[in-house]
């Protein structure tokens, strides 16, 4: 009998695409969902940007180009590197993904072998375990603590290296959780993958969404990604641009000459239109990326505020990201029964903690992304589900 490879046999994909499905089925049955589960931003992409692109598209920017991508595309990456995190890149540190999602894959292929292993976050993006489950090497988690607001802390992350740990993944503003790292444990993190000589692969993708006096602090700022750091962000979040697939990597050459040889070898090149767009997304107006983020803060403070006088909740307010990552724990459910129960029988759609590992038993994901009248009713019904629990 034909088998398929341990590759394919190893494939999970993301868990929040299958409760997005229960999702549209409730729908196509007539039932009126509210989205609280997936990070979509609701606005539309920046009218300039999409413009930015058409305008390529009409003017025949339709054919291959570089794999490390356009001139112009990389020379605005530098730029704003230099402006956000304090360093000029040199051009081959730099490399244009199809989105920020396929990073970790890049880098997890080009830099661990079977018999090495990866450190990453718990709770944490799925695209992490996935990536590692895929490329055939071992995943260890090191835990977030609630007590901590889920921040990462590098003497939770120590005991767990060995002489087989090759790359840490660290992640700051988080997804679940809205925790931002300060800058002095960062710093310290550092210091750990520097005596312990590993590579660091820093999820940057919500580092323009940090509220009040949070301080966003970028590990790629210490090593100016010369030596073992991996700075991974995208366009989807803060541009509101999820379906343009469009992400950026800087990080030591020699590293991001082979992810750009993995990304020839099975995707070719982003398209150009695409990099049009991001150029025009970098350069141009900011203005419509800060009232996004203003309308995010609003939203943030009204969900803590909601969730927090709903009977059995307690949710922490985030730093940064658009997630609530409220405990259920006193509701005496799983994160999977509640999730469950809710959308069966309120038709709220979140995410249990648990499709983010283990420790995120005992909570649920919200994500604030939706405008502030289906973020209001959908804390309605959770309450209405909570009050008859």
């Amino acid at each position: 009998m034909k088998k398929l490879s341990d590759v394919a046999n190893n494939l999970v994909g993301q868990p929040m695409f299958a409760v997005i499905d229960q999702v549209r089925k409730l729908e196509l049955a007539g039932r009126d969902v509210v989205h609280l589960e997936i990070g979509e931003p609701d606005f539309e992409t920046p009218l300039h940007i999409t413009q930015a692109a058409v305008a390529a598209l009409n003017s025949g920017d339709t054919h291959y180009v570089s794999s490390w991508g356009l001139p112009d595309f990389l020379e605005a990456s530098r730029n704003t590197t230099s402006l956000s995190r304090g360093f000029l890149p040199d051009l081959r540190q730099v490399l244009v993904t199809p989105g920020a999602n396929i990073a970790t894959y890049l880098a997890i292929r080009c830099l661990v072998d079977a018999d090495s292993e990866v450190l990453y976050p718990d709770p944490g993006f799925p695209t992490y375990e996935a990536s590692i489950l895929a490329a055939g090497v071992k995943g260890v988690r090191y835990p977030l603590d609630a007590s901590n607001e889920f921040r990462m802390r590098a003497d939770a992350i120590g005991p767990l290296i060995t002489d087989k740990t090759r790359l840490l993944i660290v992640n700051s503003p988080s997804n679940p959780t809205g925790a931002v790292t300060e800058p002095e444990e960062i710093e310290r993190i550092y210091e750990l993958a520097k005596a312990h000589d590993l590579y660091v692969f820093s999820d940057e993708i919500y580092a323009r969404m940090v509220f009040g006096s949070g301080n966003f602090s970028s590990m790629g700022s210490i090593d100016q990604c010369r030596e073992r750091v991996i700075v991974s962000n995208g366009f989807s979040k803060a541009f509101a641009m999820t379906g343009w697939r469009l992400g950026v990597v800087i990080g030591p050459e020699s590293v991001v000459e082979k992810m750009m040889l993995l990304l020839q070898t099975t995707l070719s090149c982003v398209p150009p239109f695409i990099q049009r767009a991001g150029i025009a997304a970098l350069e141009d107006s900011q203005d419509d990326v800060s009232a996004m983020m203003v309308a995010y803060k609003r939203r943030r403070d009204l969900a803590v505020s909601g969730v927090n006088q709903i009977r059995g909740l307690q949710a922490a307010e985030p730093g940064g990201a658009f997630y609530l990552f409220p405990s259920i724990a006193q509701t005496g459910l799983t994160s999977e029964e509640f999730a469950s129960r809710l959308l069966d029988e309120e038709a709220v759609a979140v995410l249990p903690g648990t499709n983010f590992g283990p420790a995120g038993e005992g909570f649920i994901r919200i994500s604030y992304a939706s405008g502030e009248e289906r973020l209001s009713e959908g804390i309605r019904r959770i309450r209405n589900f909570c009050e008859r629990l």
